[in-house]
This record gives C-alpha cells, structure tokens and sequence, in this order.
C-alpha cells in the first residue's frame, strides 16, 4: 500500500489561494436548494462541516506576529 508525503511545500501565497477556493466552495455550499432530497442536504452539510473544519486548521497553524518593542495595534 502506498504511503502519504506528508512533507509539503507550500508557499504563503498558495496557501492563501487555498483559503480563498474553500471559502467560495463555502458560500457556493451554503445556499440550500429547495429542491434538494434529505440526502442531498446531508451531503451539503457534510461536505460544508469538512470546509469549515480545514479553514480552522489551516488557521490555527499560522504564526500570528507582534512587535517586540512598542505598542501593538491591532485591526
């Protein structure tokens, strides 16, 4: 069985256009059909849990940064 690379090199600007493809996915998925069956919703909802579940992840590996000296404003 063949096995995972598990070493990526990804650079700030491809991970920000990954962000940005999920979170239009995100909106795309967000707006129900009517006419959509119970297992068409399920899927949806499914498939939206998983975007919102990266994004996270994606988030809580960045390395936010403060000044050393001075006051930090943030915005």
């Amino acid at each position: 069985m063949p096995l995972y690379n598990d070493m990526f090199e990804l650079s700030v600007d491809d991970i920000d256009l990954i962000e940005n493809s999920l979170r239009r996915a995100q909106t795309a998925l967000s707006h129900a059909d009517r006419d959509e069956s119970e297992q068409e919703r399920r899927e949806r909802e499914e498939a939206l849990t998983r975007i919102h579940d990266l994004l996270g992840r994606l988030h809580d590996q960045k390395i936010f940064y403060r000044p050393k000296s001075g006051v930090y404003v943030g915005g």
